[in-house]
């Protein structure tokens, strides 16, 4: 019987937790508030694990806890649960050291292999704060926050990872995130494009090269893996390397040393970032890339879904491009809303912000209309039950052509299917959906769909009030 403390400040949560972490023949610990957590824990050193909430009031939210908990000698293993989760909150959890991190309701099921994991695993050594400046990953589906944890896991760490991904779905925010939360943070990002230089002055532009060593060498240049020195260095595009250099940079890689064009070899401080849009094995099966390289950039891969598998992020990446462009108090109409989502964004991520940046821009009046996006070939979801969002029906008093009724429209439909997949599991689909379970219980009413949500006697059912 492993001790297990539950700390959240709501005694719903509390005691659902404790009477599920009970059947589950483990004893529970409660606390209501962070400052009792550490005495809890410093009076009870049989304490195996514990179960973070997040937002709590007092001095001590749960980040704080998380922070003191990690600080200690053998610390427990710690998950944060939280209602509230963001690409800040999941990156910073996982980097301090958080087991894992969950949005509520969490089912028993996933309570019992979380709890099983916890108690299997040794913890993870403390990390040290993170710079107030550093970068995030705006999304919260599920796919985006898969991402957001493995950045968090690996930004402390000097392996090299590898980001795989199609053009446009941000890659190199995901590189500067690394580089923003780990412990480099303070040394310089180096980002070269592999692709876009001439392979005749790649090597001068990664290992650098002295004065005279050719023609037009005119002063020495220490090269980007020397400007990285202590910092990161982002390869972009390096599956399109060229064959030659991918010998030189393997050995930069394994030695970390790097010869300068002309000069003596000189060892470097650097961790490395690549990213390739390039299915590496299949050009490593064909012979257009090492496969030694392969594995030696491979360390710790990270895929960026392509935006077609955010639509939960659409909405929310729109609005904040709007906010970038600068272009004064314009919002996205309803008709608008409904086209980015009907888009099928083989430019992912950065096609997107190109239309909302050209839509702000062109737009004449303070909302921005389908015109102004410029879309072309707006395919509807009808596979998906997508296609319903395309027109508000201005129910519970939206106004047709307003954002809000073609959200309700998206809403509506995104429930339906999140009820069919889950086969009328509540809990499932809230959770799929990243909504509290009482508000989808609200809104399952509102848009009458009680049919598809039949209550099921699953024991996946959530134990955790997700309001708190």
């Amino acid at each position: 019987m492993a001790h297990i403390l539950i700390v959240d400040d709501e005694p719903a949560l509390r005691e659902g937790l404790a009477e599920t972490v009970s059947d589950l023949g483990h004893r529970p610990v409660l606390a209501a508030s962070g400052a009792e957590a550490l005495e809890r824990v410093a009076a009870d050193p049989a304490i195996a694990a514990v179960l973070l909430d997040l937002r709590m009031p007092g001095e001590l939210d749960g980040m704080a806890v998380l922070q003191r908990l990690r600080a200690r000698p053998a610390p427990p293993p710690v998950a944060v649960l939280t209602a509230f989760a963001s690409a800040e909150n999941t990156i910073e959890a996982m980097r301090l050291g958080a087991y894992d991190h969950l949005t509520k309701p969490v089912g028993r099921a996933e309570l019992a292999g979380l709890l099983g994991g916890m108690l299997a695993r040794p913890a993870a050594p403390p990390a040290p704060p993170a710079s107030p400046e550093a970068s995030c990953l705006i999304g919260t589906s599920e796919a985006m926050r898969r991402v957001q944890k493995a950045v968090g896991l690996a930004a402390d760490s000097d392996a090299t990872v590898l980001l795989h991904g199609e053009t446009g779905t941000g890659k190199e925010v995901a590189a500067r995130a690394l580089h923003a939360h780990g412990r480099r943070r303070a040394g310089p990002f180096v980002p070269v494009n592999c692709a876009a230089i001439p392979a005749d002055l790649l090597e001068s532009e990664l290992f650098g090269h002295l004065r005279g060593a050719f023609t037009g060498a005119t002063q020495d240049r220490p090269g980007a893996f020397r400007e990285a020195e202590g910092g990161t260095l982002f390869l972009d595009e390096i599956g399109d390397m060229p064959p030659a250099m991918q010998a030189k940079i393997l050995r930069a890689l394994q030695e970390r040393v790097v010869t300068p064009v002309g000069g003596r070899p000189v060892p470097v401080a650097v961790r490395v970032v690549a990213a390739t849009h390039r299915d590496l094995p299949q050009l490593v099966a064909e012979g257009g890339f090492r496969q030694d390289l392969f594995y030696r950039l491979n360390v710790v891969p990270i895929t960026l879904p392509p935006l077609r598998e955010r639509l939960a992020d659409i909405l929310s990446l729109a609005e904040h491009f709007l906010t970038l462009s600068g272009a004064g108090p314009k919002r996205l109409g309803a008709e608008a809303a409904a086209a980015l989502m009907r888009h099928p964004w083989p430019g992912n991520v950065r096609e997107l912000r190109n239309v909302i940046e050209r839509a702000a821009l062109l737009a004449r009046g303070p909302v921005i209309g389908p015109a102004d996006l410029g879309l072309s070939g707006n395919l509807g979801l009808a596979g998906d039950g997508m296609a319903a969002a395309s027109l508000p029906d201005g129910r519970d008093g939206d106004r047709p052509g307003d954002l809000p009724g073609a959200v309700a429209r998206l809403e509506e439909a995104m429930i339906r299917r999140a009820l069919r997949d889950s086969g009328g599991n509540r809990a499932q689909a809230a959770k799929s959906l990243g909504i509290q379970r009482q508000l989808l219980y609200a809104k399952i009413e509102r848009y009458g769909l009680l049919r598809e949500a039949e209550p099921s006697g699953n024991p996946t059912e959530a134990v955790a009030n997700p309001d708190a």
